[in-house]
């Protein structure tokens, strides 16, 4: 592996399109009640993409320091664990990216507030500082809480609540309670996928003390609780969609069909390492239920 692949690597370009499923279906929402933004929406897709990489790196580096990505680890080769990285050429690429992701959330912030209220911009100025602190101390610091469990909690907050919702008041000045239906579907199945990850590391985050909900529950459990969280995504798709006025918009639940073909083929898995190709199968499937919503607007 050469160093310029490494870093291809540690940014993690399959992680990618699941960050943007958020923003796509608030951004979707807004738009078809007609609070189109253009500006808004570049600034929202590049502080997501921002905010993901930051993570990306951050995990590297702190599993790679803590020990826990090692040889006998699962999934891919992680750059610091491969030694094509050094922890101080990570630590400096997690900081470069934590201080562009918030300029990129500055000047989101600036264009997405005007003519709002004071708190607000202060509350978005907010949840910017919460989510950079959230994508590098899940896996860096002595009290890394994705060491304890709260990886799940975490993803449902960001990947879901903070990502449609926010988005679309950036748009609109506005809240709607509806919204919560599909924030719930994109941030369910965004804990779906970390959940998967989970699964298939976690003999190596085991035994490296790294004390994820799979560690706690095993996997037998965590299959079953993997199942639930997919269904209710899915259940509260439905639930959103039968609100809406257009029957085109029923495109987006396409998806659900790979990820019902999924959960029987998790059922299924024996060995851990079975596990990771199935994360692509979420994560697209989720970003694609947001796209074909997104499109579904403009017919």
């Amino acid at each position: 592996m050469t160093k310029q692949k490494a870093w291809i690597e540690a940014i993690r370009p399959r992680t990618l399109p699941l960050s943007l499923a958020g923003i796509l279906f608030g951004s979707a929402i807004a738009f078809k009640s007609g609070a189109i933004d253009w500006v808004i929406f570049s600034l929202s897709i590049s502080t997501t993409l921002l905010f993901q990489i930051l993570s990306n790196l951050a995990n590297d580096y702190g599993d790679g320091v803590k020990g826990t990505d090692n040889h006998e680890r699962v999934g891919p080769t992680r750059a610091v664990q491969s030694g094509m990285i050094t922890h101080q050429q990570m630590k400096s690429a997690v900081i470069l990216t934590a201080v562009l992701s918030f300029l990129s959330a500055a000047v989101l912030i600036y264009f997405g507030t005007q003519a709002m209220a004071a708190p607000v911009l202060w509350t978005y100025a907010g949840l910017a500082v919460l989510c950079v602190l959230a994508a590098i101390t899940y896996t860096v610091g002595k009290k890394a809480y994705g060491y304890h469990g709260l990886g799940d909690l975490m993803v449902f907050i960001f990947f879901g609540l903070v990502s449609v919702l926010g988005v679309y008041s950036l748009y609109t000045k506005t809240f709607d309670w509806n919204n919560l239906y599909p924030a719930a579907t994109i941030g369910l199945l965004s804990v779906a996928v970390l959940n998967l990850n989970n699964m298939r590391d976690y003999a190596s985050d085991k035994k490296a003390g790294k004390n994820t909900l799979v560690v706690k529950m095993g996997i037998d459990y965590a299959k079953l609780y993997h199942t639930v969280i997919v269904l209710l995504a899915l259940a509260f798709l439905v639930l959103f969609l039968l609100k809406q006025t257009d029957v085109i918009a029923f495109i987006s639940l396409l998806p659900g069909i790979s990820l019902f073909l999924h959960l029987m083929k998790v059922a299924k898995i024996r060995t851990t390492k079975e596990f990771d190709p199935e994360l692509k199968v979420v994560a697209l499937s989720t970003f694609a239920i947001a796209v074909l919503y997104f499109a579904s607007i403009w017919f």
